[in-house]
């Protein structure tokens, strides 16, 4: 077998169609493309959606709604599951770790709802005015 011996399998491949050559051909006169309007003409172009003039459906529909990029990124830690830890030196590590937070939650916030009964140190972890007034109150303290 030689690079210029190669050809298709047999019956795989088809004649390309041969338009306006004639009524015996089956696509004759109109080729194919009908009786009048722009589709007809050579060179007869629109872009995609176009409907004649008329507003297109995607520009008659209204816009909404909208994806935040940052959803599901922050993670809300509740005062109690804090105080259920078995350390005092808390940061994210040790919340995903616990499975306090998602494995996906790249920050954490505390949120003012149970109580914290002992001196936690919270690290790189962000916290509402009211839960840092908590862990303050009970002798915590956060390091950024």
């Amino acid at each position: 077998m030689e690079l210029n011996t190669i050809k298709p399998a047999a019956g795989s491949t088809h004649a390309k169609r041969r338009v306006g050559r004639g009524i015996g051909s089956g696509l004759g006169k109109t080729g194919g493309r009908g009786h009048k309007g722009q589709k007809s003409r050579a060179g007869g172009f629109h872009k995609v959606g176009f409907e004649g003039g008329q507003m297109p459906l995607q520009r008659r529909l209204p816009k909404r709604g909208f994806k935040s990029l940052t959803a599901g990124k922050t993670a809300e830690v509740r005062l109690s599951e804090l105080n259920l830890l078995p350390v005092d030196e808390i940061d994210l590590l040790v919340l995903k770790q616990a499975g306090v937070v998602p494995a996906g939650a790249d920050v954490a916030k505390v949120i003012l709802s149970g109580k914290v009964e002992r001196a936690l140190k919270l690290r790189g972890i962000s916290a509402t005015a009211g839960a840092r007034a908590a862990i303050e109150a009970a002798g915590g303290s956060f390091i950024e």
